[in-house]
């Protein structure tokens, strides 16, 4: 059984919270930006100092106050991604509430049983339709003037009854409730504290600082009812830094360009996006075979990076070219100064890290949870092992079970389900939390994240086959949006495969081939090819008992939409199974599945 412990960097105190992190900001840098926001999509970013953010936290948490917000009542949120939500935080914070993030994608059925759950006494969502969803909970809307309501509604109590309320949390003090996305079943409401999150965040800025200097910017695009999203909220309080929101991902690039962030946060898919819109458009302009040359170029490159002596004079010669070529492009997509990324949530795997690491984003991929207040591991600017997810980040401790299972143990590790003692008695062996993935780790604390526990495919021959190897290889297709590998009890391994509509239109005009819905092109003979060669690439990382055989191309694609994606886009392999049933039996019997290989 391995075990890694990483040492402690900082101390904190029992009454340290998370509003004492905004005071310290208002200390250290008082009129420095700490928030950038727009008035509306097309407007410039204005600044907001830290002092005038906290101004703006107190006007809020007098309005919750007002509105009968006790000491540790719950306060939900309900929205996408933008500036009223962070504002929204730290006032439920200021007032000694506990927030309650709600995915702006949920269902009534979803809200319901989150309020009811987690007893949130009032919700401030986005919209009318947000609205909607709720019953039996007061309710705010933010298109409605939430925030002026409240500020108004606060007028007249006094600042010393916030300053109180401040110092009420100490850090064994739940501060958020964080129900999780649920790929089985009812989500389960993980109490996080405020421990929990000032200790990672003081640890994450004492041992990335050159990632989050002060003065440094990132711009928040995933959902904040996500722990990586809100971790991150809270990262840039005591970092220094600046950060931006785009509530809306069609507004993305130009965000990027106009916001210019020096780190960028973001899961594998987003990445792999990209990559593929970049090749479709190189392709587009007749230049796809350059792309390619450069792209492989800047893997090669960043390989050498890892080897005795480094790039050869010819390979950084080629690099440099290549740069000038199509990679300053790519950096230029991204605002023109970000020097690094963090990637969660999913495996990035080895192509894309190096990739990105030759185009001068240095990606640093991290594992955790929510119930790990996000990061449990990441890999380190001054030790950085592609294609791992890095050591345990300092106080934390990892160790791997004897059948593989991944256990974590430190300060970011929750204190329990809501009104689930069952589930967090199931969650808890000797005292490690046990996480369900499956791992590996070298001496040095480096952690392989290789499957989830129980989405292992067990073949009619007796198999053991981890299927996240074969779906992440294979998604990096630019045809391929979504992969789900089945074979459980069957004589060898499937695939079921969706198409990505954004990219199908380019693929197609780039390979001489007319516009053609999902349907049509699943059924074509040159894309039906471009997948067996990408099936085949893929089955060459694994033995032939664990390869794909055989693999049905699905009508539709996974969306949080039809219940088939989590708001933090997981597939919900069970929903899949379930729903595709007749897919994968047709699949074995012979039927519409087809592959590079048969039997």
């Amino acid at each position: 059984m391995d075990e890694f412990r990483s040492p402690a960097v900082v101390e904190i105190g029992a009454a340290d919270n998370l509003s004492d992190l905004l005071a310290g900001r208002v200390r250290r840098w008082p009129d420095q930006p700490m928030i950038e926001r727009k008035a509306t999509p097309e407007a410039p970013w204005e600044q907001i100092t830290a002092t005038a953010f906290l101004a703006e936290v107190t006007a809020v948490a007098k309005g919750l106050v007002a509105r009968g917000i006790e000491p540790g009542d719950h306060v939900g949120i309900m929205s996408r991604t933008r500036y009223e939500w962070t504002l929204l935080d730290f006032a439920i914070w200021a007032a000694g509430a506990v927030a309650v993030p709600l995915y702006e994608t949920s269902s009534a059925d979803q809200v319901q049983w989150i309020l009811t759950d987690g007893d949130v006494r009032l919700v401030v969502v986005e919209t009318a339709e947000h609205a909607a969803t709720v019953a039996g909970v007061r309710v705010l809307t933010l298109d409605d003037g939430a925030i002026a309501t409240l500020t108004a509604a606060g007028a007249a109590v006094p600042d010393a009854e916030i300053d109180r309320r401040r110092a009420l949390a100490t850090t064994d003090d739940v501060a958020t409730i964080i129900y999780t996305s649920g790929t089985t079943g009812r989500p389960k409401g993980a109490e996080l504290t405020h421990g929990n999150f000032v200790y990672l965040a003081l640890s994450v800025v004492k041992r990335l600082a050159v990632v989050v200097p002060p003065g440094s910017r990132t711009l928040l695009f995933m959902p904040l009812a996500h722990v990586f999203a809100r971790f991150i909220e809270v990262l840039v309080v005591p970092a220094g830094a600046v950060l931006g929101h785009t509530p809306d991902t069609r507004n993305l690039l130009s965000d990027l360009g106009t916001f210019r962030p020096t780190f960028i946060l973001s899961v594998p898919r987003v990445f792999e996006k990209v990559y593929n819109s970049s090749e479709q458009k190189a392709a587009a302009g007749g230049k796809q075979a350059i792309f390619q040359r450069a792209a492989k170029t800047a893997i090669v490159y960043s390989r050498a990076l890892d080897q005795p002596g480094g790039p050869s004079l010819w390979l950084r010669l080629q690099h440099k070219v290549a740069d000038v070529l199509v990679l300053h492009k790519i950096r230029a997509a991204l605002g023109g100064q970000a020097e690094w990324a963090i990637s969660g949530g999913a495996p990035l795997g080895e192509r894309l890290g190096h990739f990105y690491r030759g185009v001068g984003l240095k990606v640093l991929e991290g594992y955790g949870l929510t119930e790990t207040t996000a990061p449990a591991t990441v890999n380190l600017p001054d030790a950085t092992v592609i294609g791992t997810v890095g050591p345990p980040l300092p106080g934390m401790a990892v160790r791997i079970a004897d059948d593989g299972e991944i256990l974590i143990q430190g300060p970011g590790v929750f204190t329990g389900y809501r009104n689930n003692a069952a589930a967090t008695a199931e969650a808890f062996a000797d005292g490690w939390f046990r996480s369900g993935d499956l791992g590996s780790m070298d001496a040095r604390g480096f952690v392989r994240i290789t499957g989830r526990k129980k989405e292992i495919i067990v073949t009619a021959g007796g198999k053991n086959v981890a299927p996240a190897l074969l779906e992440d290889r294979l998604r990096g297709h630019p045809l391929i949006s979504q992969v789900v590998a089945v074979g459980d009890g069957k004589p060898f391994i499937g695939a079921l495969l969706t198409l990505d509509v954004d990219a199908l239109p380019g693929w197609l005009a780039t390979h001489n081939l007319p516009a053609m819905d999902v349907d049509v092109a699943a059924a074509h003979p040159d894309v039906r090819a471009a997948l067996d060669r990408a099936v085949a690439r893929t089955n060459e990382a694994v033995s032939r008992a664990e390869s794909i055989r055989k693999y049905a191309v699905l009508p539709t694609d996974f969306t949080v939409a039809n219940d088939l994606l989590t708001p933090s886009l997981k597939v919900k392999r069970d929903k899949v199974l379930l729903a595709y049933a007749d897919a994968i039996e047709e699949l074995y019997a012979g039927g519409t599945g087809s592959g590079p290989a048969e039997g």
